[in-house]
């Protein structure tokens, strides 16, 4: 996703592109199918880097299909959940566009409470402090993506200026 130096000049169309390309490729290589429908909710996730629940993707897909039920939504999810090219941001109930969905990862999401772009950075080095206390405590850490909420570089710069 974007690193805070990048908000300004991001090209958000070249970045949807790119990450319609690798999720057609991932599932060619993965023999899994990309229906219309999973394309389609995979869009709407992509179409900005904020967050987007559930219902807002029905609402929105229900002005292009009224016949659009929640089922369709959830089934689409739990697919592009499992394909790993989205990830869920449980605090938001929302989901938010995988930045590197082709290599096995861990990653923060820096959630801005502000503005809700979501941005997400690699984050091993924190994974691996957490399987540590885990191990120490014997416990088995599950959840593989952490959130962050704070405020973004553009919207601290919003505050200052008030």
């Amino acid at each position: 996703m974007l690193k805070p130096s990048l908000l300004q000049s991001h090209d958000h169309a070249h970045c949807m592109r790119e990450a319609i390309a690798t999720a057609h490729t991932i599932c060619q290589t993965k023999k899994i199918r990309l229906t219309p429908i999973r394309l389609r909710i995979f869009e709407l996730i992509w179409s900005n880097h904020k967050a987007v629940g559930a219902y807002d993707l029905l609402e929105i897909l229900q002005r292009e299909d009224p016949k659009a039920k929640p089922v369709t939504i959830y089934r689409a999810l739990d697919f592009l959940l499992a394909a790993g090219l989205i990830h869920k941001v449980a605090s938001l109930n929302a989901f938010v566009g995988c930045s590197t969905p082709e290599t096995s990862h861990h990653s923060v999401l820096l959630i801005c409470d502000t503005c809700q772009n979501t941005n997400e950075v690699e984050a091993q080095s924190i994974y691996e402090a957490i399987c540590e206390i885990g191990e120490k405590n014997a416990f088995q850490p599950q959840q593989p993506t952490f959130e962050l909420h704070g405020y973004c570089a553009a919207c601290c710069k919003k505050m200052e200026t008030r």
